[in-house]
């Protein structure tokens, strides 16, 4: 997909996947014959330039025909490279950083005073946690008791031009998010049986809302893009695209 648009972000992609993988298939109530059913749980994707990643889940778990992917970043397509409410499946537009926890906030209060069982999980990277808007979020969700909300954070320490300890630094990023009265677990974002283990188990304490620092690696699985800042922006030509398909498939084991 990233290649045939010549788009970027599959860095970004790479260390997310896993997440989507484990929401999609094993935590998420939600039915691809029926997006917008009323009960299911929301997903926001607030690190919207990993879009491709999101799409290629919703075709995996039979949102979307698998022949829509030919369309991402297309000209005239509504399958844009930041994420689009436009695409079933997709609950909100993001691409300006900040936005998605704000939005899922609102959605976790929405389903309080609703009565409502559903869930609401926000997927943020961890560079956008530079937005003050996350941070206020962050307070008006641990205000409220807002404990069917659910953030992971992919926590892949490289931002677009470089590291995160080098552009705005996070640490002590848990003491931080748990001083803001949220629930706090680290964990091998790509370890999908302990990603299935703390996401399906929220609310881990009543009364407040949960956050997954989901340690990842940006690239991960393609081992020229692994922890390489270039792949946030770069786009694998056709002798690339060659050795990461192979290299994903096992190919060389």
């Amino acid at each position: 997909m990233v290649h045939r648009a010549n788009a970027s972000h599959v860095g970004s992609c790479f260390s997310s996947v896993d997440v989507l993988a484990v929401l999609y298939g094993r935590v998420l109530n939600v039915r691809p014959d029926q997006p917008d059913w009323a009960d299911r749980d929301r997903f926001i994707l607030s690190k919207g330039h990993a879009a491709a990643a999101v799409y290629a889940v919703l075709a995996e778990t039979g949102f979307l025909p698998m022949e829509d992917l030919e369309r991402y970043g297309q000209n005239g397509s509504s399958m844009m490279t930041h994420v689009s409410h436009r695409i079933r499946g997709v609950e909100f537009s993001t691409g300006s950083l900040g936005h998605g926890l704000p939005f899922g906030v609102g959605k976790a209060l929405a389903a309080r005073r609703l009565g409502a069982d559903w869930r609401t999980f926000v997927l943020l990277s961890d560079g956008e946690m530079d937005a003050g808007s996350n941070w206020e979020a962050l307070m008006f969700a641990a205000h409220h008791g807002l404990d069917n909300l659910v953030a992971v954070i992919d926590y892949n320490k490289l931002q677009s031009l470089t590291t995160i300890a080098e552009t705005l630094a996070l640490e002590p990023f848990a003491d931080k998010l748990q001083a803001f009265g949220w629930d706090v677990r680290e964990l091998d974002g790509h370890d999908h049986d302990t990603l299935y283990d703390a996401l399906s188990s929220t609310p881990w304490t009543p009364g407040r809302p949960a956050v997954v620092l989901a340690h990842t690696v940006k690239g991960k699985g393609v081992s020229f893009m692994e922890n390489r800042v270039e792949w946030h922006y770069r786009s694998p030509n056709a002798e690339l695209l060659a050795r990461a398909m192979a290299e994903v498939r096992g190919d060389d084991a």
